[in-house]
C-alpha cells in the first residue's frame, strides 16, 4: 500500500483535473461562461423544475384520428376473414365511411356465412366478456362494423399511456433531465420539462406522430388502392407522388436511425437500419420490383421515392432530403424513440415559474455546508492528521459529484438536494472503516506501515458490500421511479461512486506521501 503504483496517482490527477474542469463552469456566471476559449465546457448544472421553472404542456389523443386507425385495420381483418371463409365469399367496397368499416357482399344470401365469419373479430382482444365491434347489415348486402365506446375508451387509455413513454425518449433520451410527464383522464398527457423557456421547442418534438412507412409508387394509369402523399414539410419540395395506400414495410421494424453525411455528395442523409423480420422484407420487395420507384412516408408525407436499382438485402439504407444537422438529428431521435400511438393535440401550453426557487435553492445551500461541517468536525476530532486526510478527499468528492452531473446533463431538483446531503454524510463512510482497521491493527502491536496497509485491504470487502447495496437500491429507484425520485437515485449513485473513488484511492496517496515524509513510529489515529 504505501509503494502507490504509479498508474493510481496518474488516475486520481487525470480524474481530479477533469472535475475540476468540467465543475468550474458552476461557479461562474453567464458572461464569464460565454468568455471561455472554445475548448473549455460552458455547460452549467441544470436545475429542475422546482427551482427553475420550465415550461407544460397539455396534450390529448386525437380520439378521431385514433377511431380512424383502428376502422381501417378492421375493414382490412374484414376483407380477409371474408377471402379465408370456405368456400370464399365474395366481397367488394372495402373502407371506412364515417364512423364504420364498411364492405358489400356481391351475393346477398351469403350474408349469414359472412357475419359468421366476421364473429372473430368482434371479440375483445384483451379477454373481455364484451364485443368490441357493433356489426350492422344493410338491404344491398353491405356489412358495418362500429368500434364500441368501451373499447374506444380502452384504446384511448393505452394510447395515452404508450404516448408517455415515447414522449419520455424524445424529449428526455437519457432519463436524467427531470422531465415529469403523467397522465391525467383517460386521454390527457401533462408534460412538464425544467429549463425550457419556451413551450415551442417541446411541441417541435411531441407534436409529430413519427410513424415511417414504405410505400410502392403506383403505376401510371392505375387508380385504385392509392393515395396522394405530399412533400415532407420543408425538406423535399417537389410535387406530390401518387403512391399505394398500404404500407409495403412499416416504422416498426425499425430498429436504428441516426444522422449522417453521404460520401459522394457531403449532404446530410439520415441512416437506418431494420430488423432482421424487416431485413427480409426489405429484401424481397426491392428484389421483386427492380426498376420501380420507391416512396418512404413520414406521417403520410413522402421523404424521398428513389428508383430500385438492385435488390437491398443488408437491411440497411439512406434516407435523403434536403436535410440539415439539425433536421437530421431531430429526426433520428424522434424515429429512434418510436411512433405515437396517435396524434397528439396540443390543448395548453405555459411557461411555468419555479414553485420554490431561489429561497430553496438558498435552503439548500445552507443546509450542504451544514453537512459538511459538521462532517469535517466529527473526522477531525475523530481522526486527527487522518481526518485531514479524509476532508480533502471530501472536496475531490464534491467536485468530482458537480462535475458528473454537469456532463450527464442530470437536472438538480430538492430531492437531488438531499442526495447530495445523503452522499456528503455517508462520503466518508469508507474512510471511517479504513481508520477503525488502522486503529485495530494498531492495537494489536503491528507498526504503522502493516496497520496502514491492512486498514486499506482488509476494509475493502465491507466498504465494497456496503456500497454495492446501496447502489442497487438506487437503481431500482431509477428504474421504478420517475421525475423527482430519478433525480435522487442519480445523486445518490454518483455520490457513492465518487466516494468510494475518493474515501480510497485519494486518501491512499495522501497517506501514502505523508509515511515518506514523515515516518511515524505510531499512528495518529
Amino acid at each position: 500500500m504505501l509503494n502507490v503504483a504509479r498508474w493510481r496517482i496518474v488516475l486520481v490527477a487525470v480524474v481530479a483535473a477533469l472535475g475540476i474542469v468540467f465543475a468550474l463552469p458552476n461557479f461562474l456566471s453567464q458572461a464569464v461562461r460565454d468568455t471561455l476559449p472554445g475548448f473549455m465546457p460552458r455547460q452549467a448544472l441544470n436545475l429542475g423544475l422546482d427551482l427553475r421553472g420550465g415550461s407544460q404542456l397539455l396534450l390529448e389523443v386525437d380520439i378521431e384520428t385514433l377511431r380512424r386507425q383502428q376502422l381501417d385495420n378492421i375493414a382490412d381483418q374484414m376483407g380477409s376473414s371474408l377471402r379465408e371463409a370456405e368456400p370464399r365469399i365474395a366481397a367488394t367496397g372495402r373502407g371506412v365511411v364515417g364512423d364504420a368499416a364498411r364492405i358489400r357482399l356481391i351475393n346477398i344470401e351469403d350474408m349469414g356465412r359472412a357475419r359468421a365469419a366476421l364473429r372473430e373479430i368482434a371479440r375483445n382482444p384483451t379477454g373481455g366478456q364484451d364485443d368490441i365491434l357493433n356489426f350492422t347489415q344493410g338491404e344491398d348486402g353491405t356489412i358495418e362494423a362500429r368500434i364500441t365506446d368501451e373499447y374506444l375508451g380502452q384504446l384511448s387509455r393505452q394510447a395515452a399511456q404508450q404516448s408517455i413513454e415515447v414522449i419520455r425518449d424524445r424529449i428526455d433520451p437519457t432519463g436524467t433531465s427531470e422531465v415529469s410527464i403523467v397522465r391525467q383522464g383517460d386521454r390527457r398527457i401533462v408534460v412538464q420539462a425544467p429549463g425550457v423557456s419556451d413551450p415551442g421547442q417541446l411541441k417541435s418534438r411531441i407534436g409529430q406522430t413519427a410513424l415511417m412507412t414504405f410505400h410502392m409508387v403506383a403505376q401510371p394509369g392505375r387508380t385504385g388502392g392509392v393515395m396522394q402523399a405530399p412533400p415532407y414539410q420543408q425538406m423535399n419540395q417537389g410535387q406530390p407522388e401518387i403512391v399505394e395506400r398500404r404500407p409495403r414495410l412499416t416504422g416498426e421494424h425499425l430498429s436504428r436511425a441516426s444522422p449522417s453525411t453521404d460520401p459522394t455528395t457531403n449532404e446530410f442523409v439520415l441512416s437506418f437500419q431494420l430488423d432482421s423480420q424487416g431485413a427480409r422484407i426489405f429484401c424481397r420487395i426491392t428484389r421483386e420490383s427492380t426498376g420501380e420507384r420507391f416512396a418512404i412516408l413520414l406521417d403520410g408525407q413522402v421523404l424521398t421515392a428513389p428508383r430500385i436499382n438492385e435488390p437491398i438485402c443488408g437491411g440497411s439504407g439512406q434516407i435523403t432530403g434536403s436535410f440539415t444537422a439539425a433536421s437530421a438529428s431531430e429526426l433520428a431521435l424522434m424515429l429512434n424513440a418510436g411512433a405515437l400511438p396517435a396524434p397528439l393535440t396540443v390543448i395548453d401550453e405555459r411557461t411555468v415559474s419555479a414553485s420554490l426557487g431561489q429561497d430553496a435553492i438558498e435552503s439548500g445551500t445552507v443546509a450542504s455546508m451544514v453537512a459538511v461541517l459538521v462532517t469535517v468536525g466529527f473526522m477531525l476530532l475523530a481522526y486527527g492528521t487522518f481526518g485531514i486526510f479524509a476532508c480533502l478527499a471530501l472536496i475531490v468528492n464534491g467536485i468530482l459529484i458537480t462535475a458528473s452531473m454537469t456532463v450527464i446533463g442530470a437536472a438538480l431538483t430538492l430531492p437531488g438536494i438531499a442526495g447530495l446531503i445523503l452522499t456528503i454524510a455517508m462520503a466518508v463512510d469508507a474512510n471511517v472503516l479504513i481508520y477503525e482497521r488502522m486503529r485495530e491493527e494498531a492495537n494489536a502491536g503491528r507498526g504503522p506501515a502493516l496497520a496502514i496497509d491492512a486498514g486499506f485491504n482488509r476494509a475493502m470487502i465491507t466498504i465494497i458490500d456496503a456500497n454495492l447495496t446501496t447502489i442497487l437500491a438506487a437503481l431500482i429507484l431509477f428504474q421504478f421511479g420517475a421525475g423527482p425520485v430519478r433525480g435522487f437515485a442519480w445523486t445518490l449513485s454518483i455520490g457513492v461512486i465518487t466516494s468510494v473513488f475518493t474515501a480510497v484511492l485519494v486518501t491512499q496517496i495522501l497517506i501514502a506521501w505523508w509515511f515518506r515524509l514523515s515516518r511515524p513510529k505510531q499512528l495518529p489515529i
